[in-house]
């Protein structure tokens, strides 16, 4: 049966819209109308983004050039995300992509290392991780995977301008077809007998008729709310945090190939390395200090000058109660809001464009495929914002706020998760849910989770048969970590940006 929907009306531009464009246009074929309405009068977000491997997915999936890429971007490589003073000042643990050692047997690889830590063993969790050893050197390469060799263990993701790579999907996306259309929507006319959207109307008086209607107009969600009532899910119970200052800074040495985040008084600080600059933000909680206490922190801990003055966001952390609802979908802010501490803003951009494609209506959206649809995203959602939750509740850290996280009841998902690891060491992901079990092991560690015990089968190496198992996946982690190339270097000869003139570069 050949489709009767055709026309495709995304309302707002920025990451979200332009990610969904670029998509459509590759897998949706020309028979279909896409159509982007954004205003110059409606900034983005456009800060300086960090990002996780599953982007590689979508990136590989539109035939798009790593190293072209980077370049249009202003990027750089990232192999994880380093946590500082968020257990309690002065420690730091990394949440590192990729492997963390190999298992043997039916064992995990960390059950081993808890017999050893457990016996009185002094070696790091991450001294078994080859991009956890790789970012404390600064270092990055691709991994070369060889047949018949072991795999490198290596995972990477990026770090990027958020409104260059809106330019270049924009680019993309117009060169297959895509239709831009400026101007500032001021109605939404939705049909009288099933309530769905008919067209949007535009400030010039111009009508936009569609199908299909893609929300990427931020936290205003001025479909999937103000015209279709999806409702709100608050999560402030869980995540206090309600506020973010960003402002970009002038770039350093040595160009780090990893996201940092620093716990300070009352929420976290983030900084992202790119080639033109640094961007950093301050995300905290408004109840326990003011926003100029906050503008101050933030000030007074950047690595070089200022590039401007920073802009304030304020949120409230949940999700639309429904994000696929008539014949409307939102991406992005409009769909929901969950800090970026973990990197997760683009990956659940890209995953709700992947479900969508994967639930594409044929002549009209179907309220089963709809209410599938939302269903995978709420647990996309769900299990995120417990990954995010666990890093609060887990710290040993002095002060009103640090005390109200750590003493503030948790979801009973992530009650329950946490309980299975102090006991002994187990981790059980459930669904395909983002996060690994080698995620969550980090974090869990790091935030200062210990499990009592650990796997018997663990038991079965003798002493010397376990120092040997360890020794080996150590020298296998260095032996690529050391094979790789400086960051910078890396970028200098593969994937160096060109100059830009300043008022480009900055948000």
């Amino acid at each position: 049966m050949e489709s009767a929907l055709k026309q495709i009306v995304i309302v707002g531009g920025g990451t979200a819209g332009w990610m969904a464009a670029a998509a459509f246009a590759r897998f949706l074929g020309p028979g279909y109308s896409i159509h982007v309405i954004e205003s110059d009068e409606i900034g983005t977000v456009g800060v300086g983004e960090a990002t996780i491997p599953a982007i590689q997915l979508f990136n590989q999936s539109l035939g798009i050039d790593e190293k072209e890429f980077v370049r249009a971007t202003q990027g750089s490589f990232k192999l994880g995300i380093e946590f500082v003073d968020w257990h309690d000042p002065g420690h730091r643990y990394i949440h590192a992509f990729g492997a963390v050692g190999r298992p043997l047997g039916l064992v995990p690889f960390h059950h081993y290392w808890l017999r050893h830590h457990q016996q009185g063993g002094s070696s790091s969790l991450w001294d078994y991780a080859p991009t956890a050893l790789a970012a404390a050197q600064n270092r990055f390469t691709p991994p070369q995977e060889k047949p018949g060799a072991l795999p490198s263990g290596v995972a990477h993701a990026y770090h990027f301008d958020a409104g260059l790579y809106a330019g270049f999907l924009r680019r993309y996306s117009e060169a297959r077809g895509v239709v831009q259309t400026e101007g500032k929507i001021v109605g939404t006319e939705l049909n009288g007998q099933n309530g769905h959207i008919d067209a949007v109307t535009l400030a010039s008086g111009a009508k936009i008729s569609g199908d299909l209607f893609i929300d990427c107009s931020g936290f205003r969600g001025l479909l999937i709310e103000e015209a279709l009532n999806s409702g709100y899910e608050d999560w402030s119970e869980y995540l206090p945090c309600n506020c973010a200052l960003a402002v970009p800074c002038a770039s350093v040495t040595p160009l780090t190939p990893y996201t940092r985040s620093t716990a300070r008084e009352a929420g976290w600080q983030w900084r992202i390395p790119l080639q033109h600059r640094t961007g950093n933000g301050h995300v905290y909680c408004s109840d326990f200090i003011s926003d100029a206490q906050a503008t101050d922190i933030l000030m007074q801990n950047l690595d070089g000058a200022p590039l401007g003055e920073p802009r304030q966001l304020r949120f409230v952390t949940g999700k639309r109660k429904q994000i696929w609802k008539k014949n409307c979908v939102a991406l992005g802010l409009a769909s929901g809001f969950l800090e970026p501490l973990e990197s997760t803003s683009i990956h659940l951009i890209q995953a709700a464009i992947a479900k969508l494609l994967n639930f594409f209506p044929s002549d009209h959206p179907d309220q089963a495929d709809i209410d599938a649809f939302n269903a995978q995203m709420d647990f996309e959602f769900h299990s995120i914002r417990d990954f995010i939750i666990l890093h609060y509740k887990a710290n040993n850290r002095d002060g009103a706020f640090w005390k109200h996280c750590r003493e503030m009841d948790v979801p009973e998902s992530l009650a329950a998760k946490m309980g299975l690891f102090q006991a002994n060491g187990r981790i059980v992901r459930h669904n395909d849910e983002l996060f690994t079990e080698l995620g969550w092991l980090q974090v869990m560690w790091g935030q200062g989770l210990r499990p009592r015990g650990y796997h018997p089968l663990a038991d079965q190496l003798t002493p010397a048969q376990l120092d040997e198992f360890l020794n080996v996946a150590h020298k296998h982690a260095a032996f690529v970590a050391n094979q790789m190339a400086p960051h910078q270097d890396y970028i200098t000869a593969q994937c160096a940006a060109p100059p830009l003139e300043m008022k480009k570069a900055l948000p």
